[in-house]
């Protein structure tokens, strides 16, 4: 079973479409929102609660896929919808 780990940089709105957006997929057998925050400090001040002027979110997205075709759809739906929003989606091995 594919897992697809998703960095997505955006509002708490842009996560929020892209994980109802991602829900409707068939294929799809679990997909959870990772609230680590250990886990995406960044080296910037947006990690540390200072003024600066990206204000956009980062998030963590992990989708188990049902088989390689149903993960290429959801790379490919994550691609389009994040152009939508405006966002920006990174596909990594490992969070």
């Amino acid at each position: 079973m594919p897992t697809i780990r998703i960095r997505m940089t955006g509002s708490r709105d842009d996560a929020d479409t892209l994980l109802s957006t991602l829900h409707g997929i068939d294929g799809i057998e679990h997909i959870e929102e990772i609230d680590d925050q250990t886990a995406i400090m960044r080296d910037d001040s947006s990690s540390s609660d200072l003024i600066d002027d990206n204000g956009g979110e980062l998030f963590l997205i992990e989708v188990l896929a049902a088989d390689s075709l149903h993960a290429d759809a959801v790379r490919a739906v994550t691609e389009v919808e994040a152009s939508l929003l405006g966002a920006v989606v990174e596909f990594v091995d490992e969070f």
